[in-house]
Order: structure tokens, then sequence, then C-alpha cells
């Protein structure tokens, strides 16, 4: 499996997390599991080749809500994808699909273009920096200090802008940062230290819940949000 993984212009951070590509480049008639984990982002994809399942068949163009759990998929081997992936404020600006429709599944929806949704996100420079804020905090109260909302209405605008409360959100943030620095960490006790865990006991009940795995095994196969 090739997953490749392309950062966004300046003018799009706290917007856009990623462009992503993925290419399973084996038998299309093999089916390749898969399992992806909580990223804290709304996932627009493209399969442009091949075919895929995730509680049945998906169409080519499909749109993934936030996810709490490690999540299986298969794909066959001549699969081949690109995406781009939301932070959750940046999907509701552009009106997509509510929330609360999306969360933890998939739902199909018409060939997005990328570049003009680029485009249209990069006005929205207040939002991006809202946006630095809230991914940036190490704590809730951080989220509230760094954006200057009190905490009533920090509850309210994630409810409206993310569809989950800041303290949930927190937690798939920190996990996933964790999730996408851990390939060719050698100390696990440090590396939890270093993502904000209480210890790497706390570290290692995140990762059984939410990537299905020991920490052990995803340091080495995580790729991306992703565990080959």
């Amino acid at each position: 499996m090739d997953y490749r993984e392309f950062a966004p212009p300046p003018t799009l951070a706290g917007l856009v997390k990623a462009r992503w590509t993925l290419a399973g480049g084996g038998d299309p008639d093999a089916w390749i599991a898969q399992q992806a984990t909580p990223d804290g982002c709304i996932e627009l994809i493209r399969r442009t080749h091949g075919r895929s399942r995730w509680d049945g068949d998906q169409p080519a163009d499909f749109v993934v809500g936030l996810v709490d759990r490690p999540q299986a998929f298969t794909i066959s081997g001549d699969a081949a994808f690109e995406a781009l992936r939301l932070w959750p404020w940046a999907w509701t600006a552009l009106g997509g699909a509510p929330l609360a429709e999306i969360t933890g599944r998939w739902q199909a929806c018409p060939a997005a273009d990328f570049e003009a949704i680029e485009r249209r996100l990069s006005a929205a420079t207040d939002l991006g920096v809202l946006g630095l804020a809230i991914v940036g905090a190490p704590t809730v109260a951080a989220m509230g200090a760094a954006t200057g909302m009190a905490p009533r209405a920090l509850q309210r605008w994630f409810a409206a802008h993310v569809g989950v409360p800041p303290r949930a959100y927190l937690r798939l943030l920190r996990f996933q940062k964790a999730f996408e620095t851990l390939p060719g960490e050698t100390s696990l006790a440090g590396h939890a230290a270093d993502g904000g865990f209480a210890d790497q006991a706390h570290m290692a009940r995140e990762f059984r819940e939410l990537a299905g795995v020991p920490a052990r095994q995803a340091r080495v196969r995580a790729r991306g949000p992703f565990l080959r």
C-alpha cells in the first residue's frame, strides 16, 4: 500500500489538514484489509480506480465524518484514492452535510472539485486563525483562552462546528498526533510524555481503544491515520 500526504499551503492552515493519496498496488482480484483511526477531520474522498467496502460497497465519491473508534475497511488490490482532509469547521463553512448525518459513517456525495474548495477556503482567514488556536491548544481551558470564548460559548461553538464536545475532540487530537508521529520513536514512555498523556499506561489505553492495536504494533504499521 502506498500512502502519501501533502501539506496545504499556509493560506489554508487551520482549515485543511492535508491532501492525500492511497494506492493498493496489488492484484485487482484480491481484497486488502485496512483500518482507519480517528483523526479529528472530515474526509472528502474520490476513488479513481478499483473498489472499496465499508459496511457495503462504496461509490466513487463519498465523505467520511468524524469517527471515534477504529474503522475497518477493505480495498481491491488495484484501488486508488485521492482525498482532501478538512478540519470540521471548514466543512461546516462550506455548507456540507450536517455533521450529525455523517458522524461515524460515510455518505455518498457528488464529485468534489478540490481546487475550488481550497480557493473558497483560502478567503476564510479568520476561521483559519480560530482553527489553528483550537488544534494547537493542549487543554480545553487553553482552547477557550486562545479563542477568547467563555466555556459555554466554546461548548456551543463545538456543537455547531465540530459535532462533539471540546474535551472529546481534544482526546481525538491528542491521540492522532501521537499516532502520526509514532513511527520511528524509540521510547514509548517519552512519546507519551511529549504527547500530553498522563503516562505510558494512559497512552496504551488510548491506543487500544482508538487504534485497536497496542502502541508497539502501531509504531510499525502506522501510515498517516491508517494501519496497514
